[in-house]
């Protein structure tokens, strides 16, 4: 009878454990409040500032343009690639991720340069990391500057479930900091100054959204690849913000600068030069709550850690 019982007993425990990895959606945050940037910018059209990259077929355009959502199926995945590059900006998206079963599943919103210089390319990434049903989605932040491979990644869970509505996804870059938030709370920024600056992206990016395979490394370091009896795998994109210095790389003296400088200019304002008092209170709660991943505590990967994390 003991015996039973303790084999009951670790049943329980078994189950307990299990049910408490199923997601973090079970836990119920109240969010800071914070000044939604988002509300500072107007939307863009899809279908006029973007050109398809890849998966074309995958790719509708809807709400007159106001819309679109890409897919992943077995033929292949689907990106667009702003037509515009900008020197600096703000950067966001209502961003609505594919539900169920989405391990290996990679939607990506990100900045880069590697179509102009693909030795020394920059990139600003937020990535967000598909589910094996047992771990919810995973928001991953990552910086890149003049080609090294040496990634400064971190990760964060999310605060609500980002399948079943849109929620914004934004990025800040200007000469002062890179800001990446969520619903317009700040989760990392990435001062220019010091030893961060030697990671400071210079060169002009265009802005991408994409969905994509990532079987190899997205969940659990690859452990759980694509699987396609759930697909296609749909994400759908609206209020689409690009605001910033656009410049056209092949003509090095192209510049924003301007005499007169609004106060919600993102490039120059000074109202993007550096977090609030309530932006940074909102920033250590979501750290401190949601993230599990920093590149700076990864002693087992880097045998010097970059020189910003001493």
């Amino acid at each position: 009878m003991a015996i039973f019982q303790h084999i009951i007993l670790l049943l329980c425990l078994s189950l307990f454990c299990t049910t408490s990895l199923v997601s973090s959606h079970n836990r119920h945050y109240t969010t800071p409040t914070v000044p939604r940037l988002t509300d500072l910018f107007s939307h863009v059209s899809v279908n006029q500032s973007f050109s398809n990259v890849f998966g074309g077929p995958n790719i509708k355009i809807l709400n007159n343009g106001s819309t679109a959502t890409f897919a992943l199926d077995r033929t292949s995945g689907s990106g667009l690639a702003s037509w515009n590059k900008y020197n600096y900006g703000f950067f966001s998206a209502a961003i609505k991720l594919p539900a169920g079963l989405t391990s290996g599943v990679v939607v990506a919103f990100y900045l880069s340069n590697a179509d102009m210089y693909p030795h020394s390319h920059d990139e600003i990434d937020i990535e967000l990391l598909g589910n094996d049903k047992r771990i919810d989605w995973v928001l991953q932040t990552n910086v890149y500057a003049n080609g090294v491979s040496t990634g400064r990644e971190e990760k964060f869970y999310f605060w609500s479930n980002p399948t079943l509505q849109h929620h914004y996804y934004s990025i800040l870059w200007n000469s002062h900091h890179i800001v990446f938030l969520v619903d317009n709370i700040p989760v990392r920024e990435f001062p220019n100054n010091g030893k961060f600056s030697a990671a400071h992206p210079l060169k002009p990016m265009s802005l991408y959204v994409t969905i994509s395979d990532g079987s190899q490394w997205a969940t659990h370091g690859g452990k759980y690849p694509v699987n396609y009896k759930y697909a296609p795998f749909v994400t759908s994109l609206t209020d689409v913000e690009m605001v910033g210095c656009i410049v056209n790389p092949k003509q090095p003296n192209s510049s924003c600068s301007s005499a007169s400088v609004s106060s919600i200019d993102p490039v120059e304002g000074p109202d993007f030069v550096k977090l609030s008092n309530q932006q940074m209170s909102a920033m250590v709660w979501a750290r401190r709550k949601l993230m599990f991943y920093s590149y700076c505590k990864d002693t087992s990967s880097f045998k010097v850690l970059p020189p910003e994390c001493k």
